[in-house]
């Protein structure tokens, strides 16, 4: 049966004649290199990162830890801090200076680098935003840096340029050893619903408090790497950050009342908290609701006392690449502990009573889920807290978050409000994972860490409720970013300050393109193996899309850089359209030939016609001799022939005529004579090459999916042709029905009218003459039989 199947497949391939053409990689070709190898694109493999995606047997990364004192001033809303660092040269290079970032200085209009961004007259404006247009003149904001100093207090030379600082080092730090140094400063801390930016404050008129959520509020260390040396681009707001690892120590001096939330582990709530606090702390060890460690009710009246107290708050955190904090009164604060693969981890929310409503039902269980779905998908947990704090926008760092998702006045919410909470939450707690511990340059590639997690969080906001309204990540929600003129369009694989649609470019596409890899292209099992293997390979470390592509590849033994050349390096589009449908069904009523014999003359000796270099060298060459000369055993009949020495026979000799094919008889007749074979021409219209996915509905109204791999583009990735054989009659045929691929053109995807069938003959094969074997004559025969033997 399956002889037979496939002779027939092989005879409609040969009656639909599917036109072959000689492919080069020259413009205008039907190869344009879609499935050629990205080879040098790629940076070259090395000892420290490996052809496999791997960290390399010499991979290093330095390390920075801080011992940090500050306080905050809530009259004058101004910040003052120490820092000690201690920072670890791992690296096979002497250096002799050092970079720290200075982010706050964005809200500078001395040090910022915002000048870089292009803008438009504004056809209306706040006096806000004309603000951010001052180029001239001293704002007050960013960054004062009060002195820096080295172990034994000797000033340090240092430079500021925007937000960079460099330090020169008094020596030169040699491999291996670690350097200890101090800065001193403050900075008045921004507006940040008016101002923009992560860290600042939110006044709330209503009852005189702030809510300060602390962010690139310290001078922290840049990533020096083996990649580009010292990270130290300027950041301008949009590409975010690259960060070194390290452990920290940090003391946060706040007004009395405050509730402070933080990266890491409190190490003395029972200085800070009441004793009825400090009872319902230990009730939510164990835990199977949130319970409330600060309540609605003491945050309201936290909210109208205002203390003119202080308190200092201790925290510890250990290999972290950040460090964020937040403080107000006006907190409620709950907490409940989830166990991740059997370790315990305290889920906590931070919010005021804008959010009690929401945030106090959904928020800590949001976290919970959020931990275990990436867990699944990635590695552990490793951290002992995760925290979500309400502060009217969205942004991550280690352990902890800011988010959004406020009632109404009466306590109520809209379902896109509580959809939106949920789904920034998941979003932001899942940032622990990507890139606060599978630390990519963000700097550099948004797309490694917002692309990354926002597919995460689709698979996560899917887990908490099917119906869920997902934004990003389904094929089709990309489509219509991907129709843009291309003028408006670059690659994912742009830098992060270079890219036009940054939502869309940074975030839904890379999320999508990850989607179809699993659902489509490899399968839910490959990738997320691969996905998972990637995860445990670069936790804790720096990676590169290099190391990305190359393991995903490495552990699922799929070749994609034909999916990376398209969706990240390209700005080309899925539209794959069906051309043409040509109906067939077998006429089995052929006439056979019969046997009998044929005239053939016997092959003339296999002659060099024309010398080449190499065989008038070779043989002219005194110091090469050739294996047939010197072994005479291994001169036969063709040897002789070939130069002569055997005569041609140029006589017409009777030779039997084969007939290896035969009529279809019985049972073998019975099964093609209800086959149905379909021929259609797909065309790539969007330049994408993807996976042709064919939904056939048949007479009897039951359908089928058929999934064409990528591959079958790849020796004309313009035009298909492939034909295909069914059971039962077609009525029509629909492409992508799941939407699947990003297709941007639906009118394209469908056939409704099947034309009348087609006759093609249909016979059997029989068994064919084993190869090589000659066509019942040859030379060395009839001279044989002319000699006698």
């Amino acid at each position: 049966m399956k002889t037979v199947l496939s002779f027939l497949m092989a005879v409609a391939a040969m009656v639909f004649t599917i036109s072959a053409q000689n492919t080069q990689n020259n413009p205008g070709s039907n190869h344009a290199n879609k499935f050629e190898q990205l080879g040098t694109i790629l940076p070259t493999p090395n000892s420290y990162r490996t052809a496999s995606g791997a960290p390399g047997p010499e991979y290093w990364q330095q390390r920075c830890d801080y011992d940090i004192k500050a306080e905050l001033d809530e009259q004058k809303l101004l910040l003052t801090g120490s820092e000690t660092l201690t920072y670890y040269n791992n690296s096979p290079n002497t250096l002799t200076f050092l970079w720290l970032q200075l982010d706050e200085n964005e809200h500078s209009t001395v040090n910022n680098a915002n000048y870089q961004t292009s803008n438009p007259m504004p056809r209306q404006s706040s006096d806000k935003q004309l603000e951010k247009m001052l180029e001239e003149g001293d704002n007050g904001y960013g960054f004062n840096i009060l002195k820096i100093t080295d172990a034994v207090n000797k000033p340090l030379v240092h430079t500021i340029n925007k937000t960079m600082m460099r330090v020169e080092l008094p020596t030169p730090l040699k491999p291996g050893q670690k350097f200890v140094f101090n800065i001193n400063w403050n900075y008045k801390i921004p507006d940040r619903i008016n101002m923009g930016g992560r860290g600042g404050y939110e006044f709330f008129p209503e009852d005189g408090n702030h809510l300060f959520t602390m962010a690139q509020w310290y001078p922290r260390l840049c990533v020096y790497d083996d990649v580009n040396g010292w990270q130290n681009k300027q950041f301008t707001g949009r590409g975010e950050f690259a960060l070194t690892f390290g452990n920290f120590k940090v003391q946060m001096t706040v007004p009395a009342d405050h509730v402070v939330g933080s990266t890491g582990e409190c190490l003395n709530y029972a200085a800070n908290l009441t004793p009825v606090q400090k009872t319902r702390w230990q009730k939510a060890q164990t835990a199977k609701e949130p319970i409330e460690i600060v309540t609605l009710e003491e945050a309201k009246a936290a909210e109208k006392k205002k203390s003119t107290q202080k308190k200092t708050w201790i925290y510890k955190a250990d290999n972290v690449r950040d460090f964020a904090w937040t403080s107000s009164r006006k907190y409620v604060w709950d907490a409940m502990p989830t166990m991740v693969e059997g370790k315990k981890v305290m889920c906590m929310s931070f919010y005021g009573k804008e959010a009690y409503g929401l945030y106090r039902p959904f928020s800590t269980k949001v976290i919970a889920h959020t931990l275990k779905s990436y867990s699944k998908f990635t590695i552990p947990y490793p951290y002992p807290v995760a925290q979500s704090v309400e502060a009217a926008s969205g942004m991550e760092y280690p352990m902890i978050c800011f988010n959004f998702g406020r009632t109404e006045a009466d306590g109520s919410y809209s379902e896109a409000t509580k959809n939106g909470m949920i789904g920034v939450i998941i979003h932001e707690v899942g940032h622990n994972y990507f890139p606060m511990i599978i630390n990519s340059d963000e700097r550099q590639w948004t797309w490694m860490d917002e692309g990354l997690n926002t597919f995460l969080e689709y698979l996560t906001e899917e887990l908490w409720d099917n119906k869920f309204p997902s934004r990003r990540g389904p094929a089709h929600t990309i489509v219509d970013y991907m129709k843009l003129p291309k003028d408006q369009l670059e690659p994912i694989m742009t830098n992060s300050e270079n890219i036009i649609g940054f939502g869309p470019n940074a975030y839904s596409k890379p999320a999508t393109g990850l989607n179809i890899l699993r659902e489509t292209i490899m399968g839910r099992e490959l990738f997320d193996y691969a996905f998972k293997e990637y995860a445990r390979r670069w936790a804790f470390k720096h990676p590169t899309p290099a190391d990305f592509f190359r393991t995903m590849e490495d552990a699922s033994a799929e070749d994609l850089d034909w999916f990376w050349r398209g969706w990240f390096y390209s700005t080309d589009v899925t539209d794959i359209s069906i051309d043409s449908v040509i109906y067939a069904q077998a006429d089995m009523d052929v006439t056979i030939p019969e046997p009998g014999i044929v005239k053939r003359n016997l092959p003339k000796p296999i002659l060099n016609d024309f010398e080449d270099i190499s065989k008038i060298r070779n043989r002219t060459d005194p110091g090469i001799e050739f294996e047939v000369e010197k072994d005479k055993d291994l001169q036969d009949f063709y040897y002789r022939y070939a130069r002569g020495q055997e005569s041609y026979d140029s006589n017409a000799y009777d030779v039997p005529r084969t007939v290896n094919v035969e009529k279809l008889e019985g049972a073998d007749r019975a099964t093609y004579a209800s086959k149905h074979l379909y021929e259609i021409t797909f065309s790539n219209q969007g330049g994408l090459v993807m996976p042709i996915i064919v939904e056939w509905t048949f007479k009897d109204g039951s359908k089928e999916i058929d999934r064409i791999p990528a591959q079958v583009w790849r020796h004309n990735e313009n035009k298909v042709i492939k034909t295909f054989l069914k059971d039962r009659e077609v009525a029509s045929i629909q492409l992508d029905p799941l939407r699947e691929t990003a297709d941007i053109n639906l009118d394209n995807n469908s056939w409704g009218t099947i034309p009348a069938p087609t006759r093609f003959q249909l016979f059997k094969q029989k068994q064919s003459a084993a190869r090589g074997q000659s066509e019942g004559i040859n030379p060395m025969q009839k001279s044989n039989e002319k000699k006698g033997f």
